[in-house]
């Protein structure tokens, strides 16, 4: 293993590794307030806490079993590192992470009394699910297509976030205009960061595959290939394309997945349909909101 290989492998690892303590801090820290918060506001934490464990884990379990899928290329020699475990594990990390935006989205949105905000936070899920969708096409076919379609669709998500903050700003308290501020920016960052570098980056590799004349799998053909199929390499050339994207994937984003534990605390959004329940059904359910 070439020893920038094993540098980044252990500094991913080590940063899982943290999240999962920051995670575990935080789910205390905010139990321990538990009987201070309005029922509603704990009910919105607890499913907070639930989606953010389940993407803060499932980057750990990616930085400990990275995994290039369409190229089959993995550092651990392992079924674990499999492309079919590890993209399995991607699709529900990924949807959990959608649902915490989605829930932030709709909280804000109630408070504020803004149809857009509430459409774009009914909206967030089902367009990842088509995204997850799309990447297990990429993944299976080994057709980078699959990925162009999969980013695009997480960037036009963001971009709706960011566009549904910005026209909730006029109406919102002061005190919420340093959240939806962070977020924007943030959102804006992502938004530029997937349609200038990740889309037109897994472009250039469809376009080079198809001039390679490569043959692409059927589904049952990839099936088998993702659960049988990986090689290991350690060498940084086979890695560095990936670094970027994986780095930032498994920190700063669980780092947000994290913060959105402790949103609902600092604001006291009005979540007036959070309840016990599931939250997909939730954010489908609609809002008698006078404007």
């Amino acid at each position: 293993m070439t020893s920038s290989t094993i540098t980044w492998w252990t500094l991913l690892c080590s940063v899982s590794a943290i999240n999962l303590l920051a995670w575990l801090v935080s789910a205390v820290l905010l139990h321990r307030r538990s009987e201070t918060f309005p029922e509603q506001t704990w009910a919105l934490i607890r499913w907070q806490m639930v989606l953010s464990a389940g993407y803060v884990l499932g980057c750990g379990y990616r930085s400990v079993f990275p995994v290039f899928d369409v190229q089959r290329q993995v550092i651990v020699d392992s079924f674990f590192s499999s492309v079919i475990v590890g993209r399995s594990v991607a699709t529900v990390a990924e949807l959990c992470f959608a649902a915490q935006w989605a829930l932030l989205l709709r909280g804000i949105a109630h408070a504020n009394h803004s149809w857009h905000g509430l459409t774009v936070s009914r909206l967030v899920v089902p367009m990842i699910v088509v995204a997850e969708v799309c990447s297990w096409y990429a993944v299976l076919s080994t057709s980078n297509m699959g990925h162009v379609l999969e980013e695009s669709l997480w960037g036009l998500c963001a971009l709706l976030l960011v566009a549904s903050l910005l026209l909730i700003w006029p109406r919102c308290d002061r005190d919420m205009r340093s959240l939806l501020a962070a977020t924007c920016v943030a959102g804006t960052g992502y938004v530029l960061y997937m349609f200038l570098v990740d889309v037109p980056m897994y472009w250039t590799r469809w376009v080079q595959d198809n001039e390679a004349g490569r043959v692409y799998l059927g589904i049952y053909q990839g099936l088998v290939d993702t659960s049988s199929r990986w090689t290991v390499t350690h060498q940084w050339n086979d890695w560095k394309g990936e670094v970027v994207w994986m780095s930032l994937y498994f920190s700063v984003a669980v780092w947000l997945s994290i913060g959105l534990m402790h949103m609902p605390v600092r604001y006291s959004l009005r979540y007036a349909t959070v309840t016990s329940k599931p939250p997909w059904p939730t954010l489908w359910r609609p809002l008698p909101i006078e404007i």
